[in-house]
């Protein structure tokens, strides 16, 4: 990333997350953690369920995305995360649903398959969107925004929901046990606020 897209991809985070320092004094506490140094979401390209190519910083065009690392055979956080990030979305207004996407990033791309990714997503919110890719890679990329994906248990899931901002960086991110009106009211802010 060249100095001048670096500049402002820092200057288009502290858009989003500066407003935050007042968070507090508001009745609904901001629930995510802000991180001091957003990551850099990488370019590296994965294969969405239609089989096109689709990268995180390229075709995340939306003012926030939020990104998960789970599987399909899950049986404990993936569906409870993906659950409370649908019932977010139905909470928010038309206005900022249109501002957001949700991304399942595959960690068992030996068994998940573009089709049966798309069947478990269609069963929380058809508009989110599967992606999967060689699992070097997927762990690849979930190493650059601090997301563990162990080779030894491929399957194994994350228990954070990282902010995509549309500078391509990371700046926020919350744990698995985030209710979904605390992500409703987290978004709400974070887009109100950019």
């Amino acid at each position: 990333m060249g100095a001048s897209r670096r500049a402002a991809a820092v200057l288009a985070a502290a858009a989003l997350v500066l407003p935050l320092a007042g968070c507090g004094d508001d009745d609904r506490p901001f629930s995510g953690t802000v991180l001091d140094n957003p990551y850099t979401v990488p370019e590296t390209p994965l294969t969405d369920t239609d089989g096109e190519p689709f990268s995180l910083a390229a075709d995340t065009d939306k003012r926030l995305t939020m990104v998960f690392f789970g599987y399909v055979n899950c049986v404990d956080v993936c569906p409870a995360v993906l659950n409370h990030l649908a019932s977010a979305m139905t909470r928010l207004d038309d206005e900022d649903r249109e501002d957001v996407d949700v991304v399942l990033v595959s960690s068992d791309p030996k068994t998940d398959t573009p089709e049966s990714l798309r069947a478990y997503l269609d069963r929380f919110d058809s508009s989110f969107i599967g992606l999967d890719g060689e699992f070097d890679t997927i762990r690849e990329i979930g190493r650059e925004l601090a997301v563990g994906i162990d080779e030894k248990d491929p399957g194994g899931h994350t228990t954070q929901v990282m902010g995509v901002d549309s500078a391509d960086t990371s700046p926020v991110y919350w744990g698995a046990d985030t209710s979904p009106a605390q992500f409703a009211d987290d978004i709400h802010t974070l887009l109100e606020d950019s």
